[in-house]
């Protein structure tokens, strides 16, 4: 049944903030903008929080894998769109969630007996110039050498040259056992002037490497979105179709939080997609609902057990959901009316959405 709104739905160009007293106290300096993400009961700390009340759209002109590291260093949320194959958002999750972190499982790995023209393939392939050589060519494998960009020259080496014949021997490495911690890893890379450092088992098995870049780039971007295992956290679209198929897949791959897209989520079909996600994960999948406008729509998927809930239709600059479907609403009015509604939906349950 259609409502109809008596008063005026207003935009946020509408609307102006008149300025208050400030006082010394009121400098950059001591501004926090860090943003819980998904709801939280009163007393508790968030279980993910932003470091800027940032994040990007649901959408394939916008958050691909790069935007999500490139969000991530500055403290907010990619959701990597979703209007793509399981198997091609599964990969673009891993790509982000292995771009940096403090222990990185090898994905750049070869044998002793392939050849140049393999680390050549392997390095387009991946984009990394650093290649750890193990007896079977796997990320487990025996480590044996390494090889980076001044191992090899392209114009003076013949591409069917072994990677055993130009690669830097295990016994000229320098590496550490399993157990060493981040602050010690990071302490031998700086003292010998390396860039990697290969992290071996007692039965000399690759287990992680370590990187000289990784520690800059935090020293760089202070503001930097990480997950407890120091990699960045990135966030998944799903849909009501398949998402049987594309959470458990999303989430192998360390998805940090999900979210339900669609221009319209006051629905049955959003409902369904929550309770299977709870029935299935309980609490530890966070995932939001959404789009909504006014208060009955967020106290519904607030109930259906979203961690957070997405306001306004048809609201964007590029977004045609109010051409195509005639529904949407001033996000203003929106955006008070749904406040509201979390206001009053707080003081009942205790629990901050």
């Amino acid at each position: 049944m259609a409502t109809y709104f008596t008063e005026p739905s207003r935009t946020f160009s509408e609307y102006l903030l008149v300025p208050g007293y400030s006082s010394k106290e009121c400098m950059v300096d001591n501004v926090s903008l860090k943003t819980p993400v998904v709801k939280f009961k009163k007393g508790e700390e968030p279980a993910l929080t932003m470091n800027i009340p940032l994040v990007s759209a649901v959408m394939q002109a916008v958050s691909d894998d790069k935007m999500a590291v490139a969000l991530a260093k500055e403290g907010g949320i990619s959701f990597i769109f979703g209007s793509q194959s399981i198997e091609s958002q599964a990969a673009m999750v891993a790509r982000a969630k292995a771009y940096k972190a403090g222990f990185v499982i090898s994905d750049s790995n070869i044998s002793p007996e392939s050849t140049l023209q393999d680390i050549l393939n392997l390095k387009e392939r991946t984009g990394h110039s650093t290649v750890a050589v193990t007896t079977d060519g796997t990320a487990q494998g025996k480590l044996v050498g390494m090889v980076t960009s001044r191992d090899y020259r392209v114009s003076r080496l013949d591409k069917d040259v072994k990677v055993k014949e130009f690669m830097t021997p295990l016994d000229q490495l320098i590496y550490a056992p399993a157990g060493t911690t981040l602050k010690e890893a990071n302490d031998i890379i700086w003292d010998n002037k390396i860039n990697q450092l290969p992290i071996v088992d007692d039965e000399g098995r690759l287990q992680y490497l370590v990187f000289r870049k990784d520690y800059d780039s935090h020293k760089e971007n202070k503001n930097e979105l990480l997950d407890a295992q120091k990699r960045y956290v990135v966030g998944a679209g799903i849909n009501t179709r398949d998402f049987k198929e594309r959470v458990p897949a999303l989430v192998e791959a360390g998805v940090d939080i999900l979210c339900i897209d669609s221009s319209e989520g006051y629905s049955e079909w959003q409902k369904m997609t929550l309770d299977w996600v709870r029935e299935t994960y309980g609490d530890t999948v966070k995932i939001g609902a959404g789009n909504v406008v006014d208060a009955e729509g967020f106290r519904f998927l607030a109930e259906c057990g979203a961690d957070f809930v997405k306001v306004g239709i048809g609201g964007g600059s590029i977004c045609i959901t109010r051409e195509q479907k005639g529904i949407g609403r001033g996000q203003a009015s929106a955006v008070i009316e749904v406040a509201q509604a979390r206001d009053e939906y707080f003081k009942e349950t205790g629990i901050y959405i």
